[in-house]
């Protein structure tokens, strides 16, 4: 329930949790830039639409996932930061950001499912009232299949991963999952992504799921990051 001016009455408090996975791979070169600024502009941008909607957020964290290929250059196959506390830790986030550089990354499929298992899994708020969990994957590329042998070889890769696409669609959880590691009614999926696999299918197949298809070597245009924004803010 609101009061005249729009904002919640009573003590519910509102969390919203945010873990970015961002392509880091040569090829997203040319666009990591506009990708980090979108990124870098995120807070300020969800704060003023959240606003214009007269709702409110009691505690924003957000988190950063950055992978390459683990079977083309282990050593920084993936950059996972913690979660920051926004505004408290807003300067830290930045920091994280702005050091993304573009590099490696061999073959056209990337590592992007593992990025999305390890964020399945962040250390997601369950106190507060009301929950929204949201992941944003920005990338290129299609991805190696979950379980890629030369992937699993490399000695950076995270232990325990789910060893292929349906048992990573078990931990985000549907209707009958038993292993589900997803809040049903706060999850969310944004996916910037080209329009094939895995992408596509993850878009048709998974419940709370959204993609904006993209292409490889072209930018992330302001209608598109508006209308992720939107997304997230309607559904909160």
């Amino acid at each position: 329930m609101t009061d005249d001016t729009g904002q919640y009455r009573g003590n519910l408090r509102y969390a919203v949790d945010i873990v970015m996975c961002i392509d880091a791979t040569a090829s997203m070169g040319p666009v990591l830039d506009e990708v980090k600024n979108s990124a870098l502009s995120f807070p300020a941008r969800l704060k003023a639409e959240m606003a214009q909607k007269r709702k409110a957020i009691s505690q924003f964290r957000l988190k950063v996932i950055a992978f390459r290929d683990f079977a083309d250059f282990a050593d920084d196959a993936m950059e996972e930061s913690d979660f920051f506390a926004i505004p408290d830790d807003l300067a830290q986030f930045e920091s994280f950001v702005r050091g993304l550089t573009p590099e490696g990354g061999g073959d056209a499929p990337e590592s992007g499912l593992e990025a999305l298992a390890l964020a399945i899994r962040a250390p997601w708020e369950r106190g507060l009232d009301r929950r929204r969990h949201v992941i944003v994957m920005f990338t290129d590329a299609p991805a190696h299949p979950l379980g890629d042998p030369k992937a699993r070889a490399a000695h950076t890769y995270p232990a325990g991963l789910p060893l292929d696409g349906d048992a990573l669609l078990e931990e985000w959880g549907y209707a009958r999952s038993q292993q589900a590691l997803m809040e049903n009614s706060a999850k969310r999926l944004v996916l910037f992504a080209p329009d094939e696999f895995p992408w596509k299918d993850i878009a048709d197949e998974w419940n709370m799921t959204i993609l904006f298809p993209s292409a490889a070597g072209q930018g992330l245009e302001e209608v598109e990051m508006s209308e992720i924004i939107n997304t997230i803010a309607n559904s909160i």
